[in-house]
């Protein structure tokens, strides 16, 4: 027998990560008539795309080594106090939030709420922040979180130019106030120039409404100079010109202040991150957007309604918006398909946490030290800007004495904000203390303030807002605002909640498409680092030296898996990765002189979020037709570019196909393309089929996103956070996104198109980790089993279920579709029956009818062990039988266990049970349910009568919940 190898690490990642062990994996071969894993891959990945040299990505490493390095990595970044502001601020998460819902595998592992009848927790505390938003906005309708306070704005302008159009206008300008915040001014410019939209950037005193030119205009309130201005006459004035009026606030400050709705806005948008939410550098934070009741057609991202089950208890579920981009496609109000679903969950367990009255406290707090450091600033000769504010000062120097101050603040490790007229600006927030404000004072006057004139400052400060200004509705009054403030009763809150919902630590969520795959402990550890979480995304880049380490090393690897020559981490979703992307193959055109290059190819397949991003950049989506394999037809793409080639810009492709297929002609499709002068985008959706085996640069693609929250191990939070970096060929390098806050890109850069220079920095550490733990070895290996566990399950199933696509050697990639269409007519059963069914198993179901109507799209990634891989195959075929026993006649078309599925404790456990079978049947119909029962909170949703009553805050509570 060989020596064991003693000096090697014993806490190795990579067979933690991969789920079926090496004889797993050679009984799975057998099945398949395979001998290795090697020959699987000969046999599914086309020959000619398979990568032929060894990938430079270190070894694997043991646990503990990968941590250590990124302690040193994070013991780079300085934690300065930063009083920059901005729209970010430090702020206070309480301990119980931050661990049994930041640091919880029950809330993180969550999937998109697509099954609402298994996501009930989650559904329940995004309506709590709905509920929050509306009642703080004075807006009655908000959704369930966006992606940042700037994209959010740039989502409301053109949900105010649909608007616009739907009243009968044909106006393109919009205006945008100079006292927005600068990262907001640039990601709306960079929104609106693509569509044609003509931005005024101004003075709202300046602005003439009597031409009726503007379809909008976006205000901030306070300012980001701090001021909170009256608006109310301004908005009536717009109004009466057929202008909609878009205010970007802060929610903290609207415990105090007038809201919004209040005076006349017609939508509202902000970031919730001071409730609770870390800095992280610049994210992830649930951004949000509020209007009113008949704009709600219009208004992008998620809503989450109350609807009923079928016995009429209280049940959420998406509303309106849940698949829009598959239905509307290009037509879609907006590409956005997620949300930040954990952190809006935080921010709103923060308002159920403190009430009204302890945000109101918070805030108070805030204002009043605000109020004492503007009084002593004034007693010292400086001029403070315009008052009233909220938490932020402008303090107007001289190009010296700003200079003096800032070198005594860097002394003391303080952070403050630099106008370009040498003018100072700083922000108080949770964290500040009367201490602090004595330092700050000190900072600008040189020396400490004596302890009785500081007195005399306090009893000095009058904190009370003029009457037009202050806040006098009532807010938060739902009764879930007022329960939990005991530690002891918001904990079992959170866990009743968390224990509504079916998450990756009861079972696999087979979901194709979405990558829903082990995110290990190891990998989310540095997330909650203070050296991370609590970076300014706008502190020096000295400060972050950490950071950017962990960027130039996650950006090389990333390239070289990839192939590409550089990457922006700017994007932070996959849909923005889209946007970005094609925004930078729009500037190459450009850049060429081509502007007439608008048109975008993309396979009638694709996900619906490509032709809603090609659409925001201003291109014509022509489709393009699949064959009967369900391969991209190669006559059509090449008829349709040699059509349109002097107008063509891009294709949009995913690889492996939406159909769950390694197309051979991938090659020739880039080529052809390439001929008629456009660039390929590749959709890296499916790129947990490619990592090792083949790189989207080498097939012929220019640019290629990256889910991180797929692939590389960034959980899905119950739908968001995400990351979706984008990585492009070397000529379309100078294109990346810039930002102008940090001086971030070249001259070519496109504009920004996330509020923070490297979209939600502090979970790319996770993709680090998972990188560094896997090494080349192991991402290889891990490419590999996911692949054979595809192949494996279709295997089993296909007796069952026929497989709707394969490759030309039978196998799929690391994902397949079932077909049950054939099912309606036999049994009257449907695919969305069987994935009720499966929930009565104890499973998420696969994704329902994507890319094809009627179908399940299965992908277990290579963590599930081959024990729960056979489990689901178990209870798919159990499945089959009871579908065969409706189609024979014993059981009814209508009633029978599928139609009635999911069964809840409170149905099985009824006095009268009148089904034509057993309880056991309904609650129990496998072996290991027995072992594991996740019971699901409610009955089968009526999606029809929530759609047809849409209510999206708190219904009234139920006593005994």
């Amino acid at each position: 027998m060989p020596q064991p190898n003693f000096l090697e690490p014993t806490d190795t990642f990579v067979p933690r990560h991969i789920g079926p062990t090496d004889s797993d994996i050679q009984e799975m071969l057998a099945t398949l008539s395979l001998p290795s894993l090697e020959s699987l891959v000969e046999a599914t990945v086309p020959s000619d795309i398979r990568l032929q040299t060894s990938l430079t990505v270190p070894s694997p490493r043991g646990e503990q080594q990968v941590l250590a390095e990124l302690r040193d990595m994070a013991g780079q970044n300085q934690v300065w106090r930063s009083l920059i502001g901005m729209g970010y601020y430090d702020c206070v998460t309480p301990l119980v939030i931050q661990r049994n819902i930041l640091e919880d595998p029950g809330w993180y592992t969550q999937y998109t709420p697509y099954q609402a009848e298994i996501a009930q927790g989650r559904l329940e505390a995004l309506v709590n922040f709905q509920t929050m938003v509306a009642d703080l906005t004075g807006l009655p309708l908000a959704n369930a979180s966006l992606l940042d306070e700037a994209t959010a704005a740039a989502e409301a302008m053109t949900m105010c130019a649909a608007m616009s159009r739907a009243a009968g206008h044909e106006r393109k300008k919009f205006f945008v106030s100079e006292n927005c915040h600068p990262q907001t001014i640039a990601v709306v410019q960079t929104r609106a120039e693509p569509l044609g939209i003509v931005l005024q950037i101004g003075a709202i005193q300046s602005l003439d409404l009597s031409r009726d030119e503007f379809f909008g205009l976006l205000l901030q309130y306070p300012s980001t100079d701090g001021y909170v201005g009256d608006y109310s006459e301004f908005i009536t004035r717009a109004h009466a010109s057929g202008v909609y009026v878009v205010v970007a606030t802060d929610l903290l400050a609207l415990t105090l202040l007038r809201s919004p709705g209040e005076f006349g806005a017609d939508v509202a948008v902000g970031s919730s991150q001071r409730f609770g939410v870390p800095l992280g550098f610049g994210g992830p934070h649930a951004a949000f957007l509020a209007t009113k009741e008949e704009f709600r057609r219009q208004m992008p991202g998620r809503i989450i309604g109350v609807s009923k089950d079928v016995t009429g208890r209280v049940a959420y579920r998406l509303s309106l918006q849940t698949r829009e981009q598959h239905i509307r496609r290009e037509k879609a109000t907006s590409n956005i398909c997620t949300a930040q679903v954990l952190l809006a969950v935080m921010a709103g367990m923060y308002a159920v946490y403190h009430g009204p009255a302890g945000l109101r406290r918070i805030a108070e707090r805030i204002h009043g030290l605000t109020m004492v450091l503007a009084e002593g600033l004034r007693r010292h000769g400086c001029v403070v800007g315009l008052e009233p504010v909220f938490d932020t000062l402008r303090v107007p120097l001289s190009p010296a004495q700003s200079e003096t101050i800032l070198n005594r603040a860097r002394q003391q490790k303080i952070n403050l904000r630099r106008y370009d007229d040498q003018s100072l600006g700083l922000s108080l927030d949770e964290w500040s203390t009367v201490e602090e404000v004595q330092q700050v004072l000190a900072l600008f006057v040189g020396h400490e303030i004596p302890a009785e004139e500081f007195t005399a400052i306090l009893a000095s400060v009058d904190v009370r807002y003029p009457a037009p200004l202050a806040r006098t509705s009532p807010y938060l009054t739902h009764p879930v605002f007022h329960r939990y403030h005991a530690e002891h009763e918001l904990l079992r809150y959170i866990r009743r909640l968390q224990s509504r919902d079916l998450s990756l630590v009861h079972s696999m969520i087979p979901l194709g498409s979405c990558t829903m795959k082990l995110n290990a402990t190891a990998e989310m550890l540095p997330v909650t680092w203070p050296e991370f979480g609590r970076l300014h995304p706008f502190a020096p880049s000295e400060q972050a030296q950490g950071y950017q380490a962990l960027f130039r090393q996650l950006e090389a690897w990333l390239a070289e898996l990839t192939g590409f020559a550089a990457l922006s981490l700017q994007p932070n979703a996959g849909s923005q990765g889209e946007y970005a992307g094609l925004m930078v193959i729009r500037a190459h055109h450009r850049h060429r002189g081509e502007t007439q290059r608008d048109v975008c190819l993309i396979p009638v397949s694709a996900h619906g979020t490509n032709p809603a991003s090609a659409s925001m950049c201003g291109m014509t989506v022509v489709p393009v037709a699949c064959d009967e394999r369900g391969n991209v037809d190669l006559n059509d793409l090449e008829a349709k570019a040699t059509q349109h080639r002097n107008r063509l810009a891009a294709l949009m492709i995913t690889y492996p196909s939406t159909h769950g297929v390694f197309e051979e002609g991938i090659r020739r499709m880039c080529q052809i393309v390439h001929t008629h002068g456009g660039q390929v985008y590749m959709d890296g959706a499916n790129m947990n089929a490619q990592v090792g085996l083949c790189r989207p640069a080498d097939l012929g693609a220019d640019v290629c996103h990256l889910n991180l929250h797929k692939t590389f191990c960034i959980p899905h939070g119950g739908g968001g956070p995400g990351m979706g970096p984008i990585g492009v060929a070397r000529h379309l390098v100078p294109f990346l996104p810039g930002h102008p806050v940090t001086k971030l890109g070249g001259p070519e850069s496109i504009g920004p198109i996330a509020a923070a220079p490297y979209g939600s920095p502090s979970i790319l550490t996770i993709s680090w980790v998972y990188i560094a733990l896997m090494g080349r070895e192991g991402l290889t290996k891990a490419t590999q089993v996911a692949i054979l566990n595809a192949n494996y399950m279709a295997k089993r199933l296909e007796k069952y279920y026929p497989v709707l696509y394969t490759g030309t050697r039978g196998l799929v990639a690391h994902e397949f579709i079932l077909d049950l269409r054939p099912l309606k007519e036999s049994s009257g059963v449907e695919a969305m029956d069987v994935a009720k069914r499966l929930m009565d198993y104890g499973f998420h179901a696969p994704t329902v009818s994507f890319p094809v109507a009627g179908t399940l799209m299965i992908e277990p990634t290579e963590s599930e062990v081959k024990a729960e891989l056979d489990r689901l195959c178990e209870a798919l075929i159990a499945i089959r039988g009871e579908i065969e026993s409706i189609a024979e006649g014993r059981q009814p078309r209508a009633g029978n266990v599928l139609k009635n599925a999911p069964h809840t404790a409170l149905s099985v456990t009824a006095a009268e049970w009148t089904k034509p079978y057993s309880r056991e049947q309904a609650a129990f119909p496998a072996p290991w349910v027995r072992d594991n029962k996740f019971w699901p909170s409610v009955g089968r949703i009526d999606e029809a009568y929530g759609d047809r009553h849409l209510f999206c805050t708190c219904p009234p509570m139920d006593p005994a919940s």
